[in-house]
């Protein structure tokens, strides 16, 4: 069985010319141990961009509630089930609060279009850094608002991420909601047949997380990971609608208070 997943693999690696400086990169984290914010996420799975379920040891994962609109129902423990025959534990907290996690745990941490839902960015970002070992290797995934419904909002800026740090924004904020409301484009989500229905979500979002709270460029990745205290290693975007950047963990560099 195992045999099948590595053609499918080696298959996917030879058609797709554009996979492969990816599929390469994801060899790289052969038995060694994760951490996955939100997951589990098509774009680590056999056929994704990233197929790292396939070579990792083990992967945990973090959500942040018992029951989710993309996992549904969810319990902590040793039930993770992120691939086929592999099982890491389900940690039940908030992404920019891993308390529970010894500092320097994990070989790496994924996240697949997960940050743009979290209300303070940096906060969860040097949480990610901080359970990450010496070297560790973060793999982000954001939308690229251009072929999603966030194509007529405003880019993100590093002052107003810092900004929110600053003011310990928490997942009960709500200054983008008016943006959404005026900027979303209903026509390109499929799970919003209204305005109505997306000001309901707005209003139950510390329940269903469903906001994108900040819209991201390549540029302000690049810059956000590095004062989080990350070193770029690769951008890339990808297929029908991904930013893709794989970035190091710089244990010499302080991380900014």
């Amino acid at each position: 069985m195992k045999l099948k997943y590595y053609l499918v693999t080696l298959i996917s690696y030879i058609k797709r010319r554009n996979k492969r400086k990816l599929i390469r990169h994801s060899l790289n984290f052969k038995k060694k141990v994760g951490l996955e914010i939100g997951g589990p996420s098509t774009f680590f799975k056999l056929r994704g961009g990233f197929p790292v379920y396939l070579f990792a040891q083990k992967i945990d994962g973090v959500n942040f509630s018992t029951k989710t609109i993309w996992e549904g129902a969810l319990s902590e423990g040793n039930n993770y089930n992120y691939f086929d025959y592999k099982t890491g534990y389900q940690y039940i907290v908030e992404a920019t609060d891993l308390s529970k996690i010894k500092n320097e745990s994990y070989d790496f941490v994924l996240s697949s279009h997960s940050l743009e839902h979290i209300a303070n960015p940096i906060k969860a970002l040097k949480e990610w850094h901080r359970v990450l070992k010496g070297n560790g290797e973060l793999v982000l995934v954001l939308p690229d608002k251009r072929c999603t419904f966030d194509h007529s909002r405003p880019y993100t800026t590093m002052p107003h991420l810092l900004e929110d740090y600053k003011s310990q924004v928490d997942e009960h904020d709500r200054t983008h909601f008016e943006e959404i409301i005026q900027s979303h484009n209903i026509e390109r989500d499929e799970e919003v047949e209204s305005k109505e229905v997306l000001q309901a979500r707005l209003e139950e979002n510390f329940v269903n997380r469903c906001v994108h709270h900040h819209v991201f460029s390549q540029s302000l990745v690049k810059e956000l990971l590095e004062y989080c205290g990350f070193d770029l290693l690769f951008q890339r975007e990808t297929p029908p609608f991904h930013l893709v950047t794989i970035a190091k963990k710089n244990s010499s560099v302080p991380l900014s208070p």
